[in-house]
């Protein structure tokens, strides 16, 4: 009877724990969706409410290392016309912390860029989930690379000269 009293307990024990994983994944993803959708919206106020105050985002060009203040100015022009921009999820994965209080995560997206990755980090601020630091690449399939990396040579060596 002890036996089955404690494989009882850990198997609620076990299920509350995936439940509470799977509600913080729901809450991370919502917190994205949410945010995409307010781009695709071109809604500038909610938008950026699910970022950090020091939010940073990291666009496709090399040069774009955007820190929140500067991505608001930069951004805030394509929201006021009503075309920011539109992702779609397609596919993500998270992760949390052992204390789950940071989540970190990987979407595959559907863009006007066709498909691209976006990474980034999300930290629990009182009770919500808030985006600290977004990556967004242009994936490239393996078998193009040559082209690309042709195609982007001289503005690169261009940048890493100026960097230097």
């Amino acid at each position: 009877m002890k036996l089955f009293t404690f494989i009882s307990l850990l198997i609620s024990c076990c299920s509350f724990a995936q439940v509470a994983n799977n509600n913080l994944e729901i809450a991370v993803n919502q917190t994205l969706d949410n945010w995409h959708k307010a781009a695709a919206e071109a809604n500038f106020e909610v938008y950026f409410s699910y970022m950090t105050n020091e939010g940073v985002f990291i666009g496709t060009d090399p040069t774009e290392n955007w820190q929140n203040e500067a991505f608001k100015s930069f951004s805030k022009p394509y929201f006021d016309n009503g075309k920011a921009w539109s992702f779609t999820m397609v596919q993500r994965n998270i992760y949390f912390s052992t204390d789950k209080k940071i989540a970190w995560f990987d979407e595959l997206l559907s863009t006007q860029m066709k498909l691209c990755r976006g990474s980034g980090v999300l930290i629990k601020l009182k009770g919500k989930w808030k985006i600290a630091h977004y990556v967004l690449s242009i994936t490239i399939p393996n078998e193009n690379s040559a082209e690309v990396i042709k195609i982007k040579s001289i503005f690169d060596d261009d940048l890493v000269r100026r960097l230097k």
